[in-house]
Parts: C-alpha cells; sequence; structure tokens
C-alpha cells in the first residue's frame, strides 16, 4: 500500500503540505482534487520520485511499477500500435532475450520466456493495443500511422494509450479526459473501471470521478484528507461543512434560489420527456453541489444581450468541408432566442468544423447561411486563448474591449473570474491554460452576445470554475451550442442533443444516458462484425498471395526461357564474332554479299541480346521486390 507518514513537502520554496498522514490500499481508485496550486502535481512528482519530501516519509511497495502520461512525445517514424507496445516494458524486455535466446539456440531459456510471457499475456498484446487505441478515437489506419504524422492533441491520446497498457500496479493520471471526445471519455471510464491496480487520478469533471473513483484525497490549507466514496458523496460532506458556517450560508441560500428559479424555467420550456428527466435528476443535486462550491472565488453572468432577432440564424441545406471536400452536408439547423443545443459525436466527425460554421469562420461549400439582423455572436474555442496578447494584462486586454468603461469597473469584472490584485495587472504570458481559458471567457461574456458557441470550453478549467460556468450558462438569455465531454455541463445547460456523424448533423432522440448505451451497442455491433471482417480481410490477403504467387511463377518461368534464349543468341554472336574476324571474308575475290548479309546478322543478335537483357533485368527487379513485400 502507499503509506504517508507526517509527510510535508513544497514546490519552488513555498510549502504546499504538511503533517498529512495517510493509507492508500492496493486496488482503491482515488480522486486527487484541490484547488489550483494545491499541491496536487507536486504529490504526483513524489510518488514517481522526481521529487523529494521536506519532511515525513512516503513509502511504496519496491516491486510496484508505476503508470503515468507522459507530457512530451517526440516526432518518430514508430508506427502508432508498436508505440503504445513500447509501454509495456517487460513484454519488450522479453521478446528482446527470446530474440538473443533464438540466436544462441538456447531452448531452456526460450521455455522459460515463453512461460513468462504466456503469464502477462503477451500474446494478446497486440490486441489490447488495438483495443485501446480503437477505445480512444484512432482508426485502423492509424495504427500503423508514424506517431510523427499526428498532431499535439492525438500524441496525448498516444501517450494515454501507452500508460494504459503498462500493466501498472499504481497508475497517475492528471486530467485524462482533456482532449477526448465523449464517446472517447465514455470508453475510457469502462476501462479505469474494471483496472485491477492502484489509480490516483486528477480530474476536474464530476461525472467522470463519480463513476470511476470510490475514495477522494483533498488537499485544502495545506492539509490532505482521504474520504471514501465518489466525489459527490465528498461535496455532500463538504457542504454540510461549509453549511455551519453561518457568513456563507448566506451565500449558499442565495445560489438555491437561483437554482430553483432556473428548475421552474427548465419545466415550463423542456419539450422531450427523456431529456426534461435527465436534466431534472441532474438539478436535484444541484442545491448539494452549490453549498460545496459557496467558498469558490469565481462569481459571474453573462450580460443580458442588448436586442434578439428570431431566428439567430439559420442553415438551409448548407455543405461544409475543406479544400472542396464535403465533411457535413444536408445541415438544416435554426437557432433562435433561448436554443441551447448539446453536440455529440466522435473527434473528427465534424463538431468543431459546424462551430465555426455557425461563427462564420468557414463559409459553406454550398447552401445559405442566414444571420438574423442583430446576431451577436460569443465563440470560445481552444484557438482564442492563443490570440490573447502575452505582453499585456487582463485588465489591459479588458480596457482595450471596454474603453468607455471605468478601470475599477474593470476590475470588479475581473474579479469575478479571480484575477485581483496583482494578478489583474501580470502579463497573462506566463497564466496556466486554465488562467488563460478563463481569460478568454471574461473577454467573451463582456462582449454581451446573444449567441454562444462553446468549443469545449472546459478544457484546463478547474471544478470551482466549472460550476460557475455552469450557473452561469443557466441564466442567461443567450442561445447555446455547446461541444462538450463534461456531461455534468452538458446534463445542466441543454435542452436538446445533436449528433454529429457519418457527413449528417441530426437530433438525437434521448439523453447522455442514452446516447452512452447507444455508443455502448455500436461497440457490440462492431465487435461482432469483427470475425466477419477478419474472415474477409484473410480471404482477400490468400487471393492476393495466390495471384502474387502465380505472377512470380510466371516470371520465374520468362526469367528462364530469357536465360536460355540469352546463351542461344550469345553462342551464335560468338560464332558471327569468329567469322567476321576472318581476313579471308574480306579478300579480293570472296563474296562480298556474304560479308554483308554476316554483319547485318550480327547487328540483329546485338540488338535482341540488348533488348532480351533489360527484360531479364526488369523480371528480376520484380521478383526481388515481391520478395521485400
Amino acid at each position: 500500500m502507499i503509506l504517508l507518514k507526517n509527510l510535508s513537502f513544497s514546490r519552488a520554496g513555498r510549502p504546499l503540505v504538511t503533517d498529512a498522514t495517510l493509507q492508500v490500499h492496493p486496488g482503491w481508485k482515488v480522486g486527487l482534487t484541490g484547488a489550483n496550486g494545491c499541491g496536487k502535481s507536486t504529490f504526483f512528482a513524489l510518488l514517481r520520485g522526481e521529487l523529494h519530501a521536506e519532511g515525513g516519509d512516503l513509502e511504496l511497495p519496491p516491486s510496484w511499477r508505476i503508470g503515468h502520461v507522459a507530457q512530451d512525445t517526440p516526432a518518430l517514424s514508430t508506427p502508432a500500435l508498436e508505440f503504445v507496445l513500447d509501454g509495456d516494458a517487460e513484454l519488450r524486455d522479453i521478446e528482446a532475450e527470446l530474440l538473443d535466446a533464438e540466436d544462441a539456440h538456447d531452448g531452456h531459456r526460450i521455455a522459460e520466456l515463453h512461460a513468462r510471457l504466456r503469464d502477462i499475456d503477451g500474446y494478446a498484446a497486440h490486441a489490447r493495443a488495438a483495443e485501446i487505441l480503437d477505445g480512444l478515437g484512432f482508426s485502423q489506419a492509424d495504427h500503423a500511422r508514424p506517431v510523427a504524422e499526428f498532431s499535439g492533441g492525438w500524441r496525448v491520446r498516444l501517450n494515454l494509450a501507452r500508460a494504459l497498457i503498462s500493466r501498472a500496479d499504481l497508475l497517475l493520471l492528471d486530467e485524462p479526459t482533456n482532449h477526448l471526445d465523449l464517446d472517447a471519455v465514455l470508453w475510457l471510464e469502462g476501462w479505469l473501471k474494471s483496472f485491477p491496480g492502484t489509480l490516483i487520478m486528477i480530474s476536474h469533471d464530476r461525472d467522470f470521478l463519480d463513476a470511476v473513483v470510490d475514495h477522494i484525497l483533498h488537499i485544502e490549507a495545506g492539509g490532505m484528507k482521504l474520504t471514501t466514496g465518489n466525489y459527490s458523496a465528498f461535496e455532500r460532506a463538504r457542504a454540510e461543512r461549509l453549511a455551519l458556517q453561518q457568513a456563507l450560508h448566506e451565500k449558499q441560500q442565495r445560489e438555491i434560489a437561483h437554482l430553483h428559479a432556473f428548475v421552474e424555467r427548465f419545466r415550463a420550456k423542456a419539450t422531450k420527456a427523456r431529456q426534461a428527466q435527465s436534466r431534472l435528476k441532474a438539478l436535484a443535486r444541484m442545491e448539494q453541489i452549490s453549498a460545496a462550491h459557496v467558498d469558490a472565488p469565481f462569481h459571474f453572468g453573462f450580460l443580458e444581450p442588448e436586442a434578439f432577432s428570431d431566428p439567430l440564424l439559420q442553415l438551409d441545406d448548407v455543405k461544409i468541408g475543406y479544400a472542396g471536400t464535403a465533411l457535413l452536408s444536408g445541415i438544416r439547423l435554426t437557432l433562435r432566442p433561448g436554443s441551447r443545443i448539446g453536440l455529440l459525436g466522435r473527434n473528427g466527425a465534424g463538431k468543431s468544423t459546424l462551430v465555426k460554421l455557425l461563427a462564420g469562420e468557414l463559409a459553406p461549400l454550398c447552401g445559405r447561411r442566414l444571420e438574423g439582423r442583430h446576431l451577436k455572436i460569443g465563440y470560445f474555442a481552444q484557438h482564442q486563448m492563443e490570440r490573447l496578447r502575452p505582453d499585456e494584462s487582463p485588465l489591459q486586454h479588458l480596457a482595450r474591449q471596454e474603453p468607455q468603461t471605468r478601470e475599477q469597473e474593470l476590475r470588479d469584472y475581473l474579479g469575478g473570474f479571480d484575477f485581483r490584485g496583482q494578478m489583474a495587472d501580470a502579463p497573462c504570458g506566463n497564466f496556466s491554460g486554465g488562467e488563460k481559458a478563463r481569460l478568454a471567457l471574461a473577454l467573451l461574456i463582456c462582449t454581451r452576445p446573444n449567441l454562444l458557441l462553446l468549443d469545449e470550453p472546459t478544457n484546463h478549467l478547474d471544478l470551482e470554475m466549472r460550476e460557475a460556468l455552469t450557473l452561469a450558462l443557466q441564466e442567461t438569455e443567450a442561445a447555446v451550442v455547446l461541444v462538450s465531454h463534461d456531461r455534468h455541463l452538458l446534463r445542466t445547460t441543454v435542452d436538446e442533443l445533436w449528433r454529429v456523424a457519418d457527413g449528417h448533423v441530426a437530433p438525437f432522440d434521448g439523453d447522455l444516458d442514452d446516447y452512452a448505451a447507444w455508443l455502448a451497442q455500436q461497440r457490440s455491433a462492431d465487435k461482432a462484425a469483427a470475425p466477419a471482417l477478419d474472415k474477409a480481410r484473410r480471404l482477400e490477403d490468400r487471393a492476393a498471395k495466390k495471384q502474387r504467387e502465380a505472377e512470380r511463377r510466371k516470371l520465374e518461368k520468362e526469367a528462364e526461357k530469357l536465360e536460355a534464349q540469352l546463351a542461344a543468341w550469345q553462342a551464335e554472336k560468338s560464332a558471327l564474332s569468329a567469322r567476321l574476324a576472318d581476313p579471308a571474308l574480306y579478300d579480293a575475290g570472296a563474296d562480298r554479299a556474304l560479308a554483308a548479309r554476316l554483319v547485318a546478322e550480327d547487328a540483329e543478335l546485338a540488338s535482341r541480346i540488348e533488348a532480351a537483357e533489360a527484360r531479364w533485368l526488369a523480371v528480376h527487379e520484380r521478383l526481388e521486390g515481391m520478395t521485400a513485400e
């Protein structure tokens, strides 16, 4: 087990945790939570042996293998599947030792290594790696692609796959759902539930934590506290404790009043029974969740739009794509004031492309995109953060956008996003990903949009900021189109779900639980079809092999025929050359016609031999190429 005895640690001279004492038993799945900067990543570094404690002891079984997701991935030429398999160090060691033993003809060692390979289920390692890659959204064709060809987000997935296959005794995961779509998150959730080892995971996705972990290790006020149960159980206990504090209790009541008002508004607007039931289930928990976050530093709301159009935006039989190639077609979508749509689908299906079309950043290949007169779009995507000026502060960014507003009002507004004091005046170039995301949201909200287009807005945001964003989205009158792998955010802020798949966009008749069930059915169908596909592939491979063998035999026969023909022609040419070299052939009384005929025959033979030799070389090059294949 993992044992902490009066453990104290710090980072860059700043104390983070003091005198922590606790035990984590084998097989436990622990969610590591706490505010940004509290020491979660530092604790991971201690577990990996990369840092040393300031005091006390941190003990782990010395034989444990520790798996974690690497931060960087070099641009390797290694195929993706082989790169993932490299994550199982023991498997690779056994494979290398087997090659050495086979070269040495050491039968005893070969038998020992095959026994060990069987013990670690090494014969199924390729199948496990392929299953992990498929679950994380890679296609079959991706398995053979070099690592260097993948973008940064997909390389993060490769590193995650490599950690999952490592057969770790202790698996450390830091925000594993970042860069994943909802489909991959649901698959990873199921994989981690069945993981037999010990798991410690940092995550800001409450639904993911609830589904996977059975303990919460919370870092707060320089201490570490381990509680039994999932994240919701932890929130309830924390809410009860915070509710005892009178100053926070009044604030909690105001939050609850907002929630009740939202519930009533939602009841009046809901049109789908299953979707309404899902939303109300989520709202039933929200008083507890709100209570657990009443001391959060984030408090903001979306400024109400100045005007609306009805409809705000309309797509009429639109086709979109890149370089003239359609990715989605036949899109018909009308966004009205109060529309709340969540987009579902795998990475690469076209969700972000559709949002770019709605934002006006991508023109349709055909069809019409019609804007309402008063349309004002607020668009958030990861590339928006890259547009921040690194040498400017949050206050300078906001002042440029709102030049007529007094500085104190700007500072008060930024305070709701926890940019207070020196933080409001600090250049944002050194900000963390979460801080940059908060600033980008603050700048967007201030524009008073009546249509919010949010593409994975919770990436890099902690639980407190996610909850503040959830509450703000519930209260705004603006229309919302949301792409997110955060199921809590989807459940509590959207009224309709649309599925982007197979080149089309269509309403999904159900809630997120129905979507998860639909995905499970799709995977089952794919697995059931796999044997038939494998059989068809084997038959195709067999036919191709048969065709190659027939071609090989034909080429070999041609080569033999050419060699025999060349031997005969070369013998004939040698005889001709001897006759042509005889001086008597050119004497005054010799037959000049005969000499001319022999010269012509010699030239003809030389031409035939040259052509045959060229063909012989081509045949042998093809045969060598077939051997390499």
